[in-house]
């Protein structure tokens, strides 16, 4: 692929830049809000999942004494 020129790569650029389909201001908050609970989600099974884990170990650790 051949270099272009600074001024033709700018206009380049600016041509894909339009063809660039940007989401609305809904499906920003949708997917944002989506995205905060699912977060909330894992971070939930994840701490008791660790406690669960760290519940047995302690069992265990304590069971070999």
């Amino acid at each position: 692929m051949a270099k272009a020129s600074p001024i033709e790569f700018i206009k380049q650029v600016r041509n894909e830049a339009k063809k660039v389909t940007w989401p609305s201001r809904h499906e920003t908050t949708v997917s944002t809000i989506a995205v905060f609970i699912m977060v909330f989600i894992a971070s939930v099974f994840l701490y008791f999942s660790d406690q669960l884990i760290s519940f047995l170990v302690r069992l265990i650790l304590e069971f070999g004494m």
